[in-house]
């Protein structure tokens, strides 16, 4: 009989000596999924963390809110790093939604951000936990023209005849024209926007009471609008540039507006709201750092909020600005100082809220585990700096979605991407429901401080 023993050697052999060639392999991403990598010894390894890779932490100086409540177990609460007249902080949001049966308008919530939110995730929830709690309908501010319409599941848009400008374009775009969303339309004669309510995604989409179209005229137009299919009416406008706006309110599960007629005209949006409760409106700008915020003109942004008051802006950004072994983020940190700069100058009685850059992974090559980037940790650090130098709220997301490896945990059920950084929709609600007990806790706090002081 023949001995196949030293073959069976040759072969066992030749496996170990590839799979240990395998190990020295690059990182291999396929389908924009990061393969594990091989490693037949990594149960032999001892563990280390790269010290070299965690924040020094002579760079940022400690700091602490000026209010601190005892946050309940479980909940990661918003830090409100305000100064002694409590301007910019979260008092004026939480007294207007105190005041909400009193006021002539909604309570309004501009929400800035980049991909993580894109297409409304995250916020279109929000929106509706907060609409249900506090009153409120509709979607809020929505761009003329959309490049993700059958994405965004939260309205239902049709249009025809705009020359679309988006802050994203390479090409052609001149900021000096671009609203509070990051965008401007040029309409044709008989340009429109058709806008529906959505039954199936959320309450309170199906329909609104007041619907609002936003735009700058030079000489002459005339507008039309058409609400339900059914009731229309005529507008005739002049005007030398000044931000105008035209509203029709009704019980509105179908708007559209047309451009009849249009010596020279800019169009920036249509709101559908409510005339109280709560209002989020969706800005995401793919790729976006947020330091391009100061782009828009300041002039702009003042008579965005005469026409259309906020009480709250939220700032969320950092999936375009995180590097997986970047230390520190000065530079980042100064240019967001002058956005705190601009927004303040352009919203004088707004709360301002940094919400930090949630988890995301790499590869560690020491152990090819799956671990938070360094630099996520680190930014998150600069992104607290920010809030507390410039006097304004901040909000951990990486400590709220649960920390090292949380990413993963939503990925595996479902509520993120392979990518182990973007959310999909079951993951913003996820999201979204945290926020909201966040906030209204936050509430529950601001009236237990008032009632304390009043005494």
């Amino acid at each position: 009989m023949k001995n196949y023993l030293w073959s069976t050697f040759i072969l066992l052999l030749t496996v170990i000596v590839v799979l240990l060639g395998m190990s020295f392999l690059p990182q291999i991403n396929l389908f924009g999924h990061s393969m594990r990598r091989v490693d037949i010894l990594a149960d032999l390894r001892t563990k280390v963390i790269d010290d070299s890779l965690e924040i020094d932490s002579l760079l940022l100086p400690k700091v602490k809110p000026l209010f601190v409540d005892t946050c309940k177990t479980g909940l990661t609460c918003i830090e409100d790093y305000s100064d002694s007249t409590r301007l910019f902080g979260m008092d004026h949001f939480y007294d207007a939604l105190g005041k909400i049966e009193e006021m002539d308008r909604p309570v309004r919530i501009a929400y800035f951000g980049d991909s993580f939110i894109e297409a409304d995730i995250l916020t279109g929830d929000l929106r509706s936990m907060l609409q249900s709690e506090f009153g409120g309908s509709g979607v809020g501010y929505v761009p003329i023209t959309y490049t993700m319409t059958g994405f965004r599941p939260t309205i239902h848009y049709a249009f025809n005849g705009w020359e679309s400008h988006f802050k994203i374009d390479t090409i052609g775009f001149q900021r000096k024209y671009q609203d509070i969303a990051g965008n401007y339309f040029f309409p044709d004669p008989g340009a429109y926007v058709l806008l529906k309510g959505e039954k199936k995604y959320a309450p309170y989409l199906d329909t609104c009471e007041v619907s609002t179209i936003y735009f700058r005229n030079f000489g002459d137009l005339r507008l039309t609008s058409s609400i339900n299919g059914k009731k229309r009416q005529s507008y005739s406008l002049k005007g030398e540039g000044q931000l105008q706006k035209i509203s029709v309110t009704d019980t509105i599960g179908r708007v559209q507006w047309t451009v009849a007629d249009c010596d020279s005209a800019i169009f920036y949006g249509v709101a559908m709201e409510s005339r109280r409760g709560i209002c989020l409106d969706n800005f995401a700008n793919r790729g976006s750092s947020g330091v391009n915020l100061t782009g828009i003109p300041l002039a702009m942004l003042q008579e965005t909020h005469r026409e259309r008051p906020y009480d709250l802006l939220v700032l969320q950004y950092g999936l375009n600005v995180a590097k997986t072994f970047q230390k520190e983020y000065t530079n980042y940190q100064e240019e967001m100082n002058k956005v705190i700069d601009h927004l303040k100058n352009a919203f004088p009685d707004v709360s301002i809220l940094i919400i930090g850059v949630g988890d995301r992974e790499y590869h560690r090559s020491s152990d090819g585990e799956l671990h938070t980037m360094p630099g996520v940790l680190n930014l998150i650090r600069f992104q607290q700096a920010i809030a507390a130098e410039n006097n304004i709220a901040f909000w951990n997301l990486y400590e709220a979605m649960g920390g090292e490896g949380s990413i993963v945990e939503m990925v595996d059920k479902h509520m993120a991407n392979l990518d182990y950084t973007h959310i999909n929709f079951k993951g913003g609600k996820h999201l979204a429901s945290i926020l909201f007990e966040t906030i209204k806790y936050g509430k529950e706090q601001y009236d237990r401080r008032k009632a304390y002081e009043a005494e």
